[in-house]
């Protein structure tokens, strides 16, 4: 048993995105994690899912986690809130490894905020969802929350403008009635978001505390892979491979920009049967 358990220690962590947003999340996994190799994949083909239906977020979050599974992942990381809001919970009855979603900080947010005003961030389908609306009723009995889907935000992370004047005029038509209402605190609900977090300074100053997760996602994973003992030792070289469903030149150039890393990335086919042959593997 302790031998499977340690050559699992070394396997890769798996993590994935609907595009390059989730880039915000490996960022701090491998802060946190310096020693743990990391698959990352961009569904970037079908990007963006805040516009899809629950159908088809479900289907591809399913495909993908299957696909990352047969390349050996030891743990799943949702970096994606809408597809987290869909799927996480198909994804902890189809398989048995650690399953870390990611969900908008509605409760750290209502911890913090001062005046009790608070703006959310988010696509539409995260506004939507089920959860999202449990999350809202849960810790914001006391404090309001002002709810904007960012429209057109993603699909311009996606090309890597986070700064044009189009995102700037965005952004201010989001930002600025969440202020004139008092709001002090910031829901960054999609990993998109946080590469935003210099345009959001231009507009709002010091005046938004920025709530994001991907340090309480990294932090999370850790407890999960320790309680499993599936932590890679601290000498383990660390790997790291980027994966597109669409162009691996497009996510090398992104990755690049928000991560500063060379490193190449490859385009990759995950048909949305992949489930079922990753079945077996589970």
């Amino acid at each position: 048993m302790m031998e499977s358990v340690s050559s699992r220690a070394y396997a890769p962590i798996g993590v994935f995105d609907s595009g390059v947003g989730g880039l915000s999340v490996l960022r701090a996994i491998h802060a946190a994690l310096p020693t743990e190799s990391l698959i990352y994949c961009a569904d970037s083909y079908h990007a963006p899912y805040g516009g899809r239906d629950s159908a088809f977020i479900v289907e591809r979050t399913l495909a993908i986690s299957a696909w990352l599974i047969q390349q050996g992942v030891k743990a799943l990381v949702v970096a994606c809130n809408t597809a987290t809001a869909q799927a996480n919970h198909l994804l902890h009855q189809q398989f048995s490894m650690p399953i870390i979603g990611v969900e908008p900080g509605i409760k750290p947010a209502a911890q913090y905020s001062n005046s009790r005003v608070a703006g959310v961030l988010a696509t539409a389908s995260t506004l939507r969802s089920e959860k999202f609306q449990r999350l809202i009723t849960a810790y914001a009995a006391d404090c309001r929350f002002i709810c904007q889907a960012g429209s057109g935000l993603v699909e311009a992370i996606e090309r890597g403008d986070t700064d044009s004047a189009e995102v700037m005029a965005l952004l201010k038509a989001y930002l600025m009635p969440m202020l004139a209402a008092g709001a002090d605190t910031l829901v960054l609900g999609s990993t998109h978001f946080p590469f935003l977090e210099k345009a959001i300074r231009q507009i709002a100053g010091d005046q938004l505390r920025l709530i994001e997760t991907g340090d309480a996602i990294a932090r999370q994973l850790a407890r999960r892979l320790a309680a499993q003992q599936l932590c890679a030792p601290p000498d383990t070289p660390a790997t790291l491979r980027l994966c597109s469903t669409a162009n691996g030149a497009h996510l090398q150039t992104l990755a690049s920009q928000f991560l500063k890393t060379d490193q190449m990335a490859e385009h990759v086919i995950i048909p949305s049967d992949s489930l079922n042959a990753a079945k077996i593997g589970c």
